[in-house]
């Protein structure tokens, strides 16, 4: 999040005081913390096939989102506990939350010699904005004043249903965004947002080398960025395989490598990648897979690591499904709700490292309200899900001519979680429910955003930057980056503007918290569970830890 020094900010409060509150395994660090440090140790990390190049405006999922946030750093970044911390920021003011003077710290440069400059991510937002430019993150920059205008695209419905949606920007760049000299930044908002800094620590607003604005495509293989890493060398990215980086050696902002690289290995099973680091094969990982999330603890004495953090799970239902459409969908949207056991679930097959959802947001966020109007259907009650499903049969059958799928990655431990949801639907509703099981995360992300699944989705967001709003705006608001399914609620996305608009948190939080009882209303997505981030590292780790979202803060690391 990011804080100017005139306006008030969505608080952190909460994200201090809960993930500092451990619930369960070890302190951080293993017992032969006297071992001398290696600052040259490469590291060895659990991950996944990067959906698309490594451009930080097009990285919304989170196995590209771990390596562009070591390559790149912005005006800000985010601490341990979610506090903001200036990086290449010298100064964020502003007096009446809507026009906002950045001052830009002067000497930065890229790994290629480039100068950073307040040019350099003026022009780094207007790409990442100008729908021409197909970035995932575009909806990022929708509060600077100029935004629709370079956003704007066209949509078309063919004769299957389906929309297209064409770019048709009427500018190529936002009004409300100049550079006014080498250092200075002057932002216009479209209408005044307390909260605003907080974004500046999300990739999306890190800055970009001029090479990158011409061949965006060439340079994602290989990106050149300005943060604690940089690629290894000419083809580091060994697609689905690995990719390697090694320590930026100029580096000099808050996030110094205390280590000599990173090197993600590419894994579709969290089953053996365990088993590696167990021999030291692998040093460390955030995904463990489920037979194992009882004994972790004890097969990692003194090498774990688990606190809440700003990541929730939610299963979502395509509105295109004919299934769920209408009013009879509606009811039978309610009755899969009911129909999932959650509280057995976190406690049977995640062994307590997760909590059933209570809302749409994690309680470790500032705002969380747990007795949201329509929340109650996220209480597990066979007999409810049983009655609104026979409602639904009456308006319309139900066509059950082939299983209902849940389209899932198999290399996030999900598949047993997905049984035991699938068998609640069984066991409860009478239908015939299987996951639909991919290897890689990316897949499951270009099937939804083509808005081709067949059934249901699992689905998850770990916080981009700690506010109430970063769990609702990018996931459901009409046309958001990663609203994939493409849920559209005009009176959602109105609580969604005035509380953006609001002067004090309380106010923005109440008005988010109304947001979220129209999503409980139309459940475009079931909320599951919320997480307690479970981290494991090899005899080769000296200390590791997550941060407030659950990401593993690899440039902390300290190795032997």
């Amino acid at each position: 999040m990011r804080f100017s020094r005139t306006s008030k900010a969505l608080g952190v409060a909460a994200i201090v005081a809960l993930a500092m509150t451990g619930c369960g395994g070890g302190s951080g660090s293993n017992t032969n913390s006297s071992a001398a440090v290696d600052p040259n140790k490469v590291i060895t990390a659990y991950s996944n096939e990067p959906q698309n190049p490594l451009l930080p405006a097009n990285t919304n999922e989170v196995y590209g989102g771990r390596v562009v946030e070591l390559l790149f750093e912005g005006l800000r970044t985010y601490d341990a506990d979610g506090k903001p911390v200036n990086a290449l920021a010298e100064s964020i003011e502003t007096t009446d939350s809507q026009n906002w003077t950045i001052k830009v710290k002067s000497g930065s440069k890229f790994t290629n010699g480039e100068a950073i400059t307040a040019k350099t991510f003026v022009d780094s937002w207007n790409f990442a904005a100008l729908s021409t430019n197909l970035q995932n993150n575009g909806f990022f920059f929708e509060s600077i004043e100029g935004y629709a205008d370079v956003s704007a695209v066209t949509e078309t419905t063919g004769a299957d249903g389906k929309k297209t949606s064409t770019p048709a920007p009427t500018a190529q760049t936002m009004s409300g965004l100049v550079a006014k000299d080498d250092s200075t930044i002057t932002v216009k908002l479209a209408q005044p947002e307390a909260d605003w800094s907080l974004r500046l620590g999300y990739s999306a607003f890190f800055p970009l080398p001029s090479e990158a604005l011409k061949d965006s495509k060439k340079f994602g293989e290989n990106p050149i960025g300005n943060g604690p890493y940089k690629m290894a060398k000419e083809g580091a990215w060994v697609h689905d395989q690995s990719i390697s980086l090694v320590k930026n050696a100029d580096y000099s902002g808050p996030r110094t490598a205390k280590n000599g690289g990173v090197t993600f290995k590419f894994y579709t099973d969290p089953g053996p990648a365990y088993t590696d680091l167990q021999a030291d094969n692998l040093d460390i990982t955030d995904v463990i897979p489920s037979n194992a999330l009882k004994t972790y603890t004890t097969d990692f004495p003194d090498r774990n690591s688990t606190k809440p953090v700003a990541t929730d799970s939610t299963l979502n239902i395509p509105p295109y499904n004919p299934n769920f459409q209408g009013e009879a969908g509606k009811l039978r949207r309610q009755a899969l709700s009911y129909a999932i056991n959650r509280e057995e679930i976190a406690k049977v097959v995640f062994s307590g490292t997760r909590t059933p959802a209570k809302a749409f947001a994690p309680p470790v966020i500032d705002g969380f309200k747990a007795d949201l109007k329509g929340s109650e259907v996220l209480n597990f009650d066979a007999a409810k899900a049983k009655d609104l499903w026979a409602q639904a049969e009456k308006i319309k059958p139900y066509d059950g001519s082939k299983p209902l799928l849940i389209a899932s990655n198999t290399d996030g431990g999900n598949k047993e979680w997905i049984e035991a949801v699938a068998n609640g639907f069984k066991n409860n509703l009478g239908i015939e429910a299987e996951i639909q099981p991919f290897a890689k995360f990316a897949e499951v992300l270009d099937l939804r955003k083509s808005q081709s699944l067949p059934g249901l989705t699992r689905a998850g967001w770990q916080g981009d930057y700690p506010s109430l709003y970063n769990f609702l705006g990018p996931v459901w608001a009409t046309n958001a980056s990663s609203n994939y399914e493409k849920y559209s609620n005009p009176e959602f996305d109105k609580l969604l503007k005035e509380g953006l608009a609001a002067k004090s948190t309380e106010e923005a939080n109440a008005k988010f918290n109304q947001a979220q009882e129209v999503l409980f209303q139309d459940l475009p997505g079931l909320p599951l569970w919320d997480q307690a981030r479970a981290i494991v590292w090899s005899n080769n780790v000296i200390s590791a830890e997550t941060g407030w979202n659950g990401g593993i803060r690899y440039f902390n690391i300290e190795a032997k």
